[in-house]
């Protein structure tokens, strides 16, 4: 049986077309504070591709293979679906992030955040400390940190008590009303943050830093043609210089979209090699 996206039509833009009219499903697993501007991003899709779109939040990453044909997904899981010989998914484009410490390309930090007055001056006081993460399948929260420790030879317990929260927000706010020491968030996440509830980031303070990581990719499923992931990547790359979208940009702290491979995620890949030759399975 053939591919929704393999029986297609053109219509008199020449854009490329499913004859079922089924909507293109995007996927979201990322950040809550930023599902706005996916939505945004898929509307826009929608617009200019002249094609229907729906968007939905990911709940689980066996629905990566099953449902979705675009997804928003962080750099650790994207290598962890993507195995040699089975590529499922194709990186078509990044953020890069509105900041000079950006650098104007596609990466971004995870930052070390702890209650502002909390003793801890850096990452080294929080030995024994507790420590909260969004989830075991993020490379800011998780992955970029079980690496730095078993680099640090650090693979028989660092913190005394480890919680995971689900997402950066959340642990943010375990941070803040003091139920936890510390945590690392994804930088971009974190500013939006700072920009959106001055409050919570007045009670905050960043301790260190890991990183860079290659940015969260927008990836596009291999059962869609060619000529309509290029099209969707071509619509993406285009946004920064649409004065109708650069406002939305701007918003998201995104200063546009850049083109990445599969090989963009090799660090990630390294990283991920490094703790798992150590057997180091958890951050506990």
């Amino acid at each position: 049986m053939k591919s929704l996206f393999q029986m297609t039509t053109r219509n008199r833009t020449g854009r490329i077309l499913s004859r079922s009219r089924r909507p293109l499903r995007l996927i979201t697993y990322l950040a809550p504070n930023l599902f706005w501007f996916y939505q945004f991003v898929s509307r826009h899709l929608a617009k200019k591709l002249r094609y229907p779109t729906e968007i939905s939040v990911g709940s689980d990453y066996a629905q990566l293979r099953e449902r979705a044909d675009i997804a928003f997904i962080c750099g650790l899981p994207y290598v962890e679906h993507t195995l040699p010989g089975n590529p499922h998914f194709e990186p078509l484009v990044a953020p890069v992030l509105t900041g000079d410490r950006y650098g104007g390309k596609p990466i971004y930090f995870s930052d070390v955040i702890v209650h502002r007055d909390s003793p801890f001056r850096c990452f080294a006081d929080l030995r024994g400390r507790s420590w909260v993460y969004n989830e075991p399948q993020s490379q800011s929260g998780y992955g970029i940190v079980r690496y730095y420790l078993v680099q640090k030879g650090e693979t028989n317990g660092y913190f005394s008590r480890v919680i995971a929260a689900g997402y950066h927000e959340r642990a943010i706010t375990m941070v803040h009303s003091g139920e936890v020491d510390a945590s690392a968030i994804d930088s971009h996440v974190l500013a939006l943050v700072v920009r959106e509830k001055p409050t919570v980031a007045s009670r905050l303070r960043i301790i260190d830093a890991f990183g860079p990581s290659p940015i969260q990719p927008i990836v596009a499923g291999n059962h869609l043609s060619h000529s309509l992931k290029s099209e969707v990547k071509k619509v993406l790359l285009e946004m920064a210089d649409d004065p109708m979208t650069k406002p939305e940009l701007a918003r998201a702290l995104v200063k546009r979209f850049e083109p990445v491979s599969n090989s963009t995620y090799d660090d990630i890949r390294r990283m991920q090699a490094v703790a798992e030759a150590a057997q180091f399975l958890t951050i506990r």
